[in-house]
C-alpha cells in the first residue's frame, strides 16, 4: 500500500478508535444527563409531549402560574368520595367506552377528553358546554391544574358500584394507556386488561387524599 493509500485508513483507525461509548440507561430529554428509572417528567404545553427529566431541569418547570412552554408534572392523587359525578354527568361527556380521562389543554384554553383502546388513546369531541355544566353541579372537579394532571373517570363495571373519580397526574394516564394498549382484545379490551384496570385503580386508591370539599 502506498503512503498516499495509508493516510486515509490511519485517519479512519483515529475516528473510530476515538469514538464514545454508547450511551446506556435513560437520558434527561432537555439536559441529556443520565437519569434512573424512577424520573419525573414535564410536559411542553404546546405539541402536548411528555419529556423524560432529571431533577435539575424539572425543578425548572414547577412554577404553577407562570407563563412557560414546558411544566412539570406533579405527584398529586386525590379521590372524590363525595363527589356528585354520575350517570348524568359521564352521559354529557359522550364518551364510547367505560373509562377516559379530561384535562384542560391551556394553549386551546378548553377541556379535551381521551379514553384508551387498541390504538392507544383517542380523543373524544367534547360538546362546548359539558364541562361547565358538570362542574357547576360538581365544584369539587376543579382543581385541575391545566396540562399536567388529568381527571381520571371509571363508569360502573361488573366488580365496582358508581363512579370512580380521581385527579392524577398525566403521565399516569399514559401509562395506562400504553398498557392497554398491549392487552386489548376485542371491542371491550377482554379479561387481562379489565384486570389492568382494576389493579391500576387499586393503586390509584391507595396513593389518593381525600379533594378539598366546595361549596355547592
Amino acid at each position: 500500500m502506498t503512503g498516499t493509500g495509508r493516510a486515509p485508513l490511519s485517519a479512519l483507525r483515529r475516528i473510530t478508535g476515538t469514538r464514545p461509548d454508547p450511551v446506556v440507561g435513560e437520558r434527561c430529554e432537555m439536559c441529556a444527563e443520565p437519569i434512573t428509572d424512577q424520573h419525573q417528567h414535564v410536559v411542553n404545553v404546546e405539541s402536548r409531549t411528555i419529556m423524560c427529566a432529571c431533577r435539575g431541569c424539572y425543578l425548572l418547570f414547577t412554577a404553577e402560574h407562570a407563563e412557560m412552554r414546558y411544566r412539570a408534572v406533579p405527584d398529586r392523587y386525590l379521590s372524590f368520595p363525595e363527589s356528585g359525578f354520575g350517570a348524568g354527568e359521564w352521559d354529557q361527556l359522550q364518551i364510547p367506552v367505560g373509562l377516559a380521562f379530561l384535562f384542560h389543554h391551556s394553549v386551546q384554553d378548553r377541556m379535551v377528553a381521551f379514553y384508551p383502546g387498541p390504538a392507544g388513546a383517542t380523543e373524544s369531541e367534547l360538546p362546548l358546554d359539558a364541562w361547565e355544566r358538570i362542574l357547576a353541579g360538581t365544584p369539587e372537579l376543579g382543581v385541575l391544574r391545566p396540562d399536567v394532571e388529568a381527571l381520571l373517570v371509571r363508569g360502573p363495571d361488573r366488580d365496582q358500584d358508581g363512579y370512580a373519580c380521581h385527579v392524577v397526574p398525566i403521565d399516569t394516564c399514559y401509562e395506562l394507556v400504553g398498557r392497554l394498549r398491549s392487552l386489548w382484545r376485542g371491542f371491550d379490551g377482554g379479561q387481562e386488561a379489565r384486570a389492568a384496570i382494576a389493579d391500576f385503580f387499586a393503586a390509584v386508591r391507595a396513593r389518593s387524599l381525600p379533594a378539598p370539599v366546595e361549596p355547592r
